[in-house]
């Protein structure tokens, strides 16, 4: 694994994209300050500051896509949660992949596939985490509300220690997840899941689809139960 450090950049995705064929495998790239950053579904993810983690990591896994690569940022979700747990915190994941502390969100998840033709360049996944912030700052997130791990332990986050703890644990079991799939994380994720036999709403790109949430596939997919009928969604975002 190698690690790349930047003063100031657009966004670590964007670079990652840009400059693709020079990275290799596992390479992370992490921006110190990030003016142009986004999430799921185009939304802004707000710099607040050096003190907090932007980065994403370039995965190289083979020359061709496979479906269990539609999960790896579901598998980044248990990484989250299970890393705010050493801080004593209790986090909760909202499908497919919103980490949420008390009901705010703490972290965004992106990836993105760069494909040529038929052939999988490789695949960018991006976080952002709040560690350290003020309630005036988290104030100016669009959407729902957001918090950041120094305001709920109640002390500051040294950035460099939470990234080696990060790497460390998003490492150790990759290759394997790999191997098996959602599967392998499931019972992890479900564990930690905070929307399963309750009623929402999901939005599907321009539609909004109604039901109850009744469990989760061994694809990562989510089975929503509505009038008798049954609908399995593979994107989509919780309202």
């Amino acid at each position: 694994m190698e690690l790349i450090t930047l003063e100031e950049v657009d966004s670590t995705n964007n670079y990652a994209k840009k400059n693709l064929k020079n990275f290799s495998d596992k390479t992370v790239i992490r921006a110190l300050r990030q003016i142009s950053g986004r999430g799921r579904l185009n939304r802004r993810w707000v710099d607040l500051g050096e003190n907090n983690l932007f980065l994403s990591v370039v995965l190289k896994p083979s020359e061709t896509f496979s479906s269990v690569y539609t999960n790896l940022t579901q598998y980044l979700s248990v990484i989250l949660c299970q890393l705010f747990e050493e801080y004593g915190l209790h986090p909760e994941i909202k499908w497919p992949n919103d980490v949420l502390i008390n009901g705010k969100k703490i972290a965004g998840i992106l990836c993105e596939t760069i494909m040529q033709g038929a052939a999988l360049k490789g695949l960018v996944l991006g976080v952002g985490i709040n560690l350290n912030s003020t309630s005036s700052e988290l104030v100016s997130i669009p959407g729902n509300a957001a918090t950041s791990v120094n305001l709920e332990i109640d002390r500051e986050v040294n950035p460099d220690n939470f990234l080696d703890m990060f790497l460390k644990l998003f490492f150790k079991n990759y290759d394997e997840f790999l191997e098996k799939g959602f599967e392998f994380i499931k019972s992890d994720y479900l564990s930690r899941a905070c929307f399963l036999n309750k009623q929402i709403q999901v939005e599907v790109l321009n539609e909004t689809k109604y039901g109850i949430a009744k469990f989760v596939n061994d694809s990562g997919e989510l089975v929503l139960y509505n009038n008798g009928k049954e609908f399995t969604l593979n994107i989509g975002d919780i309202l």
